[in-house]
């Protein structure tokens, strides 16, 4: 947990409690980013400290949390909440720590092959076959860095966006594989998503090897989200990771 939320009918208030990546400066800079460029896809930031113990205050945003699986209608309000969100301008942004990503993705897995069964063979598999350099942004765009299913808010017509603590400036298709790679995705098919931002597929195959590996690497045993999921998840993503290796 990296925060707490104090809200009121009309305000949340993130108290951070931990900020080792600079969370409180990318949110705050995404929010007033997009408040302007894209009004009412995000909260409106309204004030902050960065002090001792930072905190963000925000417009609180309506609607409720989605969750897997989507509906035809839901899938299409989030592609146009991210067309949206991507339209916005990314170039005063720090860039998304995408090579710190990959860094640590490639010690966790090269510590899991030391383990036993599937979940090695898939630590092998992605070290064997690893993702090209994807840090370069041939396609800039605002990324959120958080494509949990419960950071967008559908209000029964239309889905606005929260958690900026790890946005920046990123790539569409690197943020598109991290979003259908994400463990909240797994009972959503995101095919139709996909065909709409229509992605140059060798390099949205190799994002999603990679943040597949990322996944692998947080919620195999001894990892550091190991005990938030149900037995087997990390199994069955070990076969995700192996699965898209082959390809």
């Amino acid at each position: 947990m990296t925060h707490t939320i104090e809200l009121t009918d009309t305000t949340a208030t993130k108290h951070y409690t931990s900020w080792s990546r600079g969370e409180p400066t990318r949110e705050w800079t995404a929010l007033t980013l997009l408040s302007q460029a894209t009004p009412d896809l995000t909260p409106t930031p309204l004030a902050s400290s960065h002090d001792h113990t930072p905190w963000l205050q925000m417009t609180r945003t309506s609607g409720h949390p989605l969750s897997a699986p989507l509906t035809p209608t839901q899938l299409t309000a989030l592609g146009n909440a991210l067309e949206a969100l991507w339209s916005a301008p990314a170039d005063l942004l720090d860039p998304i720590g995408l090579t710190a990503l990959v860094e640590r993705t490639r010690t966790g897995l090269t510590t899991l092959t030391a383990s036993e069964g599937v979940i090695a063979q898939a630590a092998t598999a992605w070290l064997d076959n690893q993702p090209p350099d994807l840090t370069d942004l041939p396609d800039p765009v605002v990324a959120h860095g958080d494509p949990n299913l419960t950071n967008y808010l559908w209000d029964g017509s239309r889905i606005r966006i929260i958690d900026f603590e790890d946005s920046g400036r990123g790539d569409r298709t690197v943020e598109l594989a991290n979003l259908v790679e994400h463990l909240s995705w797994r009972t959503t098919d995101p095919t139709p998503l996909v065909r709409r931002f229509a992605p140059d597929l060798r390099r949205f195959n190799a994002a999603r090897l990679l943040w597949s590996g990322f996944w692998l690497m947080l919620i195999a045993p001894g990892g550091p989200s190991a005990d938030r999921n149900p037995r087997g998840t990390a199994e069955a993503q070990a076969r995700r990771v192996l699965r898209l290796a082959a390809e």
